[in-house]
């Protein structure tokens, strides 16, 4: 049978489309398509969820980033120090309010920001350190802190709504946090949309002028903003969505569960093996289950789509080597556990859909390239 890497269908049951589509009826009742009330009520929902003081629901996961970053208080000229094993956005958003981004290594166990890495790279212009919770696995924000000092951290919590490290919750660990609720997120929307979170009051208030074009009432503008406005369709498709949040969440971690028993029996651990399943952690939410596959990883690839078993690669170029960043000056050996990752790493199915009987045919077709018997 065919095993998708993702089905887009396969968590709106029949009860929660009825939700959804009776709030969407409700939003085509009232009219306000833009910032209506869904839009106030989903901003408490989530802040209630997360344990936050304040969340500000804006159009996407990449304008959550730049509007968390001009709210941390990062300008042109400025430097922002990240990942280069991450999807782009992190970077791009840096760009887009003309800052510059500065490329960091990350931790082979974790695929995250790797401190020591960052505290080599700050200097007179790191106005942020951005870390990102890759794969739904907290970075370790204390270590970050540590070499911080007083620079704010900004999290990209894109992938991690619901995560928990020994701090506390994701989007609550650092000054500002953006999330994206793209329809394959954990928690995703019917089409774009995102959100930020914040502990700190005026960061708040400073993020919702900046997402109607810096202004506080109509016509009348402080800053040169943004038009990051939400989308209340898609508000009241997450409000029908977030109560059953802890339930697909718990079942992508009885998935990971699940994947590391199946390849520790044919051998594979994360220690050794040729395909290495991810370090265990509390708080993940398994966004993705990624393994490293030293030396082979295209070719298990191959294998596994000729017998319709789907896999993704996140991400095949850091982003200190991709032509757009060529300026700042990044060569091939500069960050190696990023390269690294980028030529190992494959992502298997991990959705809530995925049956048990789907897990063991993925890994008995990765036991077949092996030559492993199961």
């Amino acid at each position: 049978m065919a095993i998708p890497f993702f089905d887009i269908g396969y968590n709106l049951g029949e009860t929660e489309k009825a939700e959804l589509l009776k709030r969407w009826a409700t939003v085509l009742e009232h009219g306000g398509f833009i910032n209506g009330p869904e839009v106030g009520e989903l901003e408490i929902a989530l802040a209630d969820y997360l344990g936050v003081a304040h969340v500000v629901a804006c159009s996407n996961g990449s304008d959550a980033l730049v509007l968390a970053l001009r709210a941390a208080g990062v300008c042109a000229g400025d430097e922002v120090i990240l990942p280069a094993f991450t999807f782009f956005a992190t970077a791009g958003a840096v760009s887009r309010i003309g800052a510059t981004p500065i490329f960091a290594d990350i931790s082979p166990q974790t695929f995250c920001l790797e401190p020591n890495s960052v505290s080599e790279r700050i200097t007179e212009r790191t106005r942020a350190i951005m870390p990102v919770h890759l794969y739904g696995r907290p970075a370790d924000i204390s270590a970050l802190r540590a070499v911080a000092g007083d620079i704010p951290i900004v999290e990209d919590s894109a992938q991690a709504v619901g995560a928990v490290s020994v701090d506390g919750p994701c989007g609550g660990l650092g000054l500002v946090a953006g999330f994206s609720c793209f329809p394959t997120k954990n928690l995703g929307a019917c089409g774009d949309a995102g959100f930020v979170s914040t502990n700190d009051s005026a960061v708040a208030e400073h993020i919702r002028h900046l997402k109607e074009h810096g202004g506080g009432r109509q016509y009348y503008h402080d800053d040169v903003g943004f038009n990051f406005r939400h989308d209340t369709l898609q508000a009241a498709a997450l409000l029908a969505r977030l109560p059953q949040l802890p339930v697909y969440n718990a079942a992508r971690a009885e998935g990971a569960e699940h994947y590391t028993q199946l390849l520790s029996e044919i051998g594979c651990t994360e220690a050794e093996g040729a395909v290495r399943p991810p370090a265990r952690h509390l708080g993940h939410v398994w966004h993705q289950f990624v393994c490293r596959i030293p030396g082979q990883r295209d070719e298990l690839r191959a294998f596994l789509q000729k017998r319709e078993i789907g896999s993704a690669v996140y991400y095949p170029l850091p982003l200190h080597l991709q032509p757009c960043f060529a300026d700042l000056g990044g060569a091939k050996g500069m960050l190696p556990e990023s390269e690294r990752a980028a030529e190992e790493v494959l992502a298997l199915p991990i959705y809530p859909g995925v049956t048990a009987e789907q897990r063991e045919e993925v890994v008995a077709g990765i036991a077949a390239f092996l030559g492993c018997k199961v």
